[in-house]
């Protein structure tokens, strides 16, 4: 004391600014990259969706690590066997259909993330004897995702069947069934969403070509 009733000691200091403005850029940029990695991990996922919809093969293994697996139903071993698998059978120009919902992301570390997503899948198609098949499937992609070289692919897959429910296919053609609702999905390279990547090219190779010379 220093008999006016104050303390004799010293205030405390307080924290360098400069060091709070440093933790919060660190926070900042830790969270700008939770961010983009978050969305590159969906990306990946609806990559896939066009992938195996289109019968997309540089889609597909763009998913992938080469040394990922996949456990999908009836198949079990490397990505590459099921995506030759897949590639097979969605060629012939069946209906097939995925979406996703309630993605959830778990990251493991800075590389590794565990990846949940519920999918709805409708798929229509011949089946070994010719026979014209429809099945309505519901569950997860359980995946396991790896971050390399600034990029996050699947290095393992494991899909949990939820629902399974056999359909009558419809009797009538895709003809009679669509009619003026035109045009209508296909394999790859014959979809339309193809032509916009064919677009792009185009702009950016050649961009007088689509907004004009420029000259009055």
């Amino acid at each position: 004391m220093d008999g006016r009733g104050g303390s004799n000691e010293a205030p405390i200091a307080p924290k360098s600014s400069s060091l709070t403005a440093s933790h919060r850029t660190m926070m900042n940029e830790e969270s700008i990259t939770n961010l983009f990695d978050r969305e590159a991990i969906r990306d990946c996922l609806h990559r896939y969706c066009r992938g195996i919809d289109r019968a997309d093969e540089a889609a597909l293994r763009s998913c992938y690590w080469p040394d990922a697996r996949d456990n999908h139903g009836s198949y079990s071993g490397s990505a590459a066997g099921f995506i030759q698998h897949a590639l097979n059978v969605f060629k012939t120009k069946p209906r097939n259909i995925h979406q996703l919902a309630n993605i959830i992301i778990e990251f493991l570390g800075a590389t590794e993330a565990a990846v949940e997503s519920y999918f709805t899948a409708l798929q229509r198609g011949p089946d070994a004897t010719g026979e014209i098949k429809q099945v309505l499937l519901c569950g997860r992609y359980c995946d396991l995702f790896q971050k390399r070289e600034g990029e996050w692919r699947i290095v393992e897959r494991t899909v949990v069947y939820d629902w399974v429910e056999k359909q009558r296919p419809p009797k009538s053609s895709e003809a009679e069934r669509f009619g003026p609702r035109q045009p209508i999905g296909a394999p790859h390279p014959n979809d339309p969403v193809y032509e916009l990547s064919k677009r792009r090219v185009a702009a950016k190779n050649h961009p007088k070509d689509l907004i004009g010379s420029g000259e009055e």
